[in-house]
C-alpha cells in the first residue's frame, strides 16, 4: 500500500507533456475555409476508422483548446500519449488513434482568406 500523503511528481500522467507540432507545409497552398473544412470530413469520419467515441471527442477538444487545456484533457480522458504533438495517441485499451497534421495546427502556406 502506498503512503496516504503521497502524490505523484510533478509531470507524471499518460506519456509526454503534449507541444506544439513543428511547422509544417501543405502540398498546395490551402485557404483558412478550406483547411477548416478539412478538419471537419477529419473529425466526422474518424470514430469510424476505430477506436472510442468519447477519446476521438476528446482528442478534438484537445486539439482545438491551448496546450495547458489539452494536457488536462488528455490526462482526464486516460490517452496516452506517444507522440509530444498529438499525432500518435493511445486509449487505455491500447487503440490506437493517429490524428494529421492539419487538425493540429495551420501549415505555414496558408492562404489568409479575403
Amino acid at each position: 500500500m502506498g503512503c496516504a500523503g503521497s502524490t505523484p511528481a510533478k509531470g507524471d500522467g499518460n506519456g509526454n507533456k503534449i507541444r506544439k507540432p513543428k511547422p509544417w507545409k501543405h502540398p498546395q497552398p490551402i485557404t483558412k475555409s478550406q483547411l477548416v473544412q478539412m478538419r471537419e470530413e477529419f473529425w466526422d469520419t474518424a470514430p469510424h476508422y476505430g477506436g472510442r467515441k468519447e477519446i476521438w471527442d476528446a482528442l478534438q477538444a484537445a486539439a482545438e483548446a491551448d496546450l495547458n487545456l489539452a494536457q488536462v484533457i488528455v490526462d482526464s480522458a486516460g490517452v496516452i500519449v506517444q507522440n509530444a504533438d498529438l499525432t500518435i495517441c493511445y486509449d487505455e485499451r491500447g487503440a490506437k488513434y493517429e490524428l494529421p497534421k492539419y487538425v493540429l495546427s495551420e501549415p505555414t502556406n496558408l492562404i489568409r482568406d479575403s
